[in-house]
């Protein structure tokens, strides 16, 4: 009878909606009890918070929960740099059952790991939500307002483009660069309808990871950007390119191979205007580097979580130092990245110079989970609906929406595809 009564007890208590006292008071009730009464109150507790999901989530607090044998448990991920060192998680005497809480903003997202007795990293056995990233999936918090992303995801009935493979060989690099270009749907080489053209450093990334093909699928379907052609360039060495002794060959195979390349055999609009490279971290230091010494080829400059750091912040200080260059800018970055101080510097400086920008901060970390729900946040600025007419025609300048020195309005990025 005792038993039963703490059970229901157990439950009444964590039945409370959404009161981070009701965890708390939880806590202090299982330490009062006898250790040998524990491990049942627990058992109660688990099939209860099973139908919110994990980590348990109170109001603006996250419970990392763990069940399991091992002598110490930690949480490393976005949050803590992933640095496990200040993320233990305790321990209920008598029980198998860990725990740690910690405050996040309301709509964050963030990737983190277990870290069982100082050395095995493991997803979170209680949570199926993950993410994936260059080393493999992670495991996700999404706090009870963030809005997870409709346009990853394949819908019934969207019309869809076609991704074909290619490659180019490159003097400057010595190498030889695969390929895959997004062709949108009724995109027909017979006819004289030519489009815009995004280049994606990372590219099979972009795809694979970021799920671009499908995001442009649902932005041309929904009518939210025009049709595009995108082309994912995949690196061979991606620090040496993207950050250090070849970043300027790759710059010039990019402006007097790649480009002219593209634009012979598919049909692009050979326009500044018409040209966007978008690159995450070190893809963004090069993309930032491509477009400045280049602007009379790409106009436009997106950056997910742009990492300017590389041989003395070199982009950055090309961009803030020197003359102002005919770019628009895009600029994405979370709350969560050691980079947070230099994108804000960034975004400052080019609004106090007369710079086109759209940017967006976000509370979340260094994660293809935040660059592949924000490509819809990029395009539509660079490549809006009404940027060319049916005949593949640019529009007059100032024919369409631009958004300058803000975020762009996020309620038009995230709705659902039955709103067209």
């Amino acid at each position: 009878m005792i038993k039963w009564i703490l059970i229901v007890g157990a439950l009444l208590m964590i039945a409370l909606p959404c009161r981070p006292q009701s965890f708390d008071a939880f806590i202090a009730h299982l330490n009062s009890l006898p250790e040998n009464q524990r491990a049942a109150v627990v058992d109660s507790f688990m099939i209860v918070a099973a139908s919110s999901g994990f980590p348990y989530i109170t109001a603006d607090t996250a419970r990392f929960i763990y069940r399991g044998q091992a002598s110490t448990v930690q949480v490393a991920g976005d949050f803590n740099g992933w640095n496990p060192a200040s993320a233990f998680l305790q321990k209920i005497v008598g029980t198998d059952f860990f725990y740690f809480s910690k405050k996040f903003e309301m709509n964050a997202r963030l990737d983190y790991k277990y870290v069982l007795n100082g050395s095995s990293w493991i997803l979170d056995p209680l949570n199926p939500s993950t993410v994936s990233g260059g080393y493999g999936p992670n495991s996700e918090l999404a706090m009870p307002e963030y809005i997870q992303p409709w346009e990853i995801e394949n819908y019934p009935g969207t019309i869809m483009g076609t991704v074909v493979t290619d490659q180019i060989f490159s003097s400057y690099v010595s190498k030889t660069f695969q390929l895959k270009i997004y062709l949108p749907a009724g995109y027909d080489p017979l006819q004289p309808v030519r489009y815009p053209v995004v280049y994606f450093q990372d590219g099979y990334e972009y795809i694979s990871l970021g799920f671009t093909d499908k995001v442009l699928d649902n932005l041309i379907d929904s009518a939210i950007c025009c049709p595009l052609i995108s082309v994912f360039v995949c690196p061979n060495n991606r620090n040496e390119e993207y950050a250090g002794s070849l970043r300027e060959e790759y710059q010039t195979f990019f402006a007097s191979e790649l480009v002219p390349y593209i634009d012979g055999k598919y049909l692009t609009l050979n326009h500044a205007n018409a040209r966007a490279v978008i690159g995450d971290s070190y893809g963004g230091n090069i993309s930032a580097l491509i477009s400045y010494h280049y602007p009379e080829l790409f106009g436009k400059c997106g950056l997910h979580s742009a990492a300017f750091q590389p041989n003395g912040y070199e982009a950055y200080k090309l961009i803030t130092q020197g003359e102002v260059k005919p770019i628009q800018w895009a600029s994405v970055w979370g709350t969560y990245e050691s980079l947070w101080q230099n994108m804000h510097d960034f975004r400052d400086y080019l609004l106090s110079h007369d710079n086109v920008i759209t940017w967006l901060e976000l509370p979340e970390g260094h994660s293809w989970g935040l660059w592949r729900s924000t490509i819809d946040v990029i395009l539509p600025f660079f490549f809006p609906l009404a940027f060319m007419d049916s005949s593949g025609h640019l529009l007059p300048s100032g024919s369409g929406t631009v958004y300058t020195g803000n975020v762009f309005p996020v309620h038009l990025c995230r709705r659902w595809p039955s709103v067209k």
